[in-house]
């Protein structure tokens, strides 16, 4: 190789680099503006609950996806955002729902934190099974706290003003704080895996004992990877309550866990936009099977989905598509 050449492949590289983000850059705006005229297109309650378990599901994602962690126990942080947010806004009328919001994100922040530094320092399926085993222990806190309202749940959230001053009682300004809300998460997770802290995660995800060896505190990282996806989570949760103006224990149970696993696999593990796709998917389908003679089959239908998924293309939807391009326009 010449001289030339051993000059000009960084610059070659860095011309690609640059391209790629440009494309990258054009398709978010595209989204951004798809998500703008949805409402205009199709029913904003349906809208936002796909927008709320995205979000749920970039969360997950962070973690399992990034940093290599399988939690079976994120049902708890979505139910603790929202049971913190529906009984803040139920009880003081004067709150405001962004407030509101908040303070459930920040309960499940804290939440986050505990189950990590309880489990953070176990691996592969130990991992797993000690996150299961303090969702249970949530999902029988949340039947017995006398703010949750039990079996019941809690109902009549108001969803009040933002701010004060904007009424989010209309669904199409319910939909743009959504998805405002969105946005705000997405962006907050585009950063944070395109930043350093993201490259560790990455190395730590490929070769743990690797990155051990160049130095890093490994268990801080993968902590406050799971503290991050935690808050996402719980921030996913408490829009949810507000949407629907109700919590309930659906959230907290396993099955909700298992749920999000499925739309982060079906999307695309490691992508940024697969649990968009994910969520999108399985959402719809629930719907659209519900009001069909095969409601009852609903869980079938989505497992075998997810078997088909595994089994034809493991890199998920958005993975495929990407593998695609690479090999047709590069």
């Amino acid at each position: 190789m010449s001289d030339s050449q051993v000059v000009g492949a960084p610059g070659i590289a860095a011309k690609r680099e640059r391209r790629a983000g440009q494309r990258r850059a054009i398709l978010y705006i595209a989204l951004i503006a798809v998500g703008l005229v949805a409402p205009f297109l199709a029913y904003p309650v349906f809208l936002m609950k796909i927008l709320c378990f995205a979000l749920f599901a970039c969360a997950f994602n962070l973690l399992l996806g990034y940093a290599g962690l399988l939690s079976f126990g994120h049902a708890a942080f979505l139910a603790s955002g929202g049971y913190v947010t529906g009984y803040l806004l139920a009880s003081y009328p004067g709150l405001t729902p962004e407030l509101g919001v908040l303070a459930g994100t920040l309960a499940a922040t804290l939440l986050g934190c505990l189950f990590g530094v309880l489990s953070i320092r176990r691996q592969g399926i130990y991992f797993a099974m000690v996150t299961l085993a303090l969702a249970q222990l949530m999902f029988f806190v949340f039947i017995q706290a006398p703010f949750t309202g039990g079996e019941d749940g809690l109902h009549g959230v108001p969803r009040g003003e933002l701010f004060g001053l904007i009424s989010l009682q209309s669904n199409l300004a319910m939909y743009y704080f959504v998805f405002a809300v969105f946005l705000l998460g997405f962006a907050l997770i585009q950063r944070t895996v395109h930043s350093p802290f993201g490259q560790v995660l990455k190395a730590i995800r490929e070769n743990e004992p690797r990155a051990v060896s160049l130095g890093y505190n490994v268990d801080a990282y993968k902590l406050l990877a799971f503290v991050l996806s935690a808050g996402l989570a719980g921030l996913a949760g408490a829009t949810k309550t507000v949407v629907f103006q109700l919590a309930s224990l659906t959230d907290a149970h396993w099955h909700m866990s298992g749920e999000v696993i499925l739309m982060t696999l079906l999307g695309g593990v490691g992508t940024l936009l697969g649990p968009l796709a994910g969520a999108s998917l399985v959402v719809s389908l629930q719907h659209l099977l519900a009001q069909s003679p095969l409601g009852n089959w609903v869980s079938v239908i989505l497992g075998a989905i997810f078997v088909l998924c595994v089994m034809s293309f493991r890199s998920g939807i958005v993975g495929e598509l990407a593998t695609l391009y690479r090999k047709n326009f590069k």
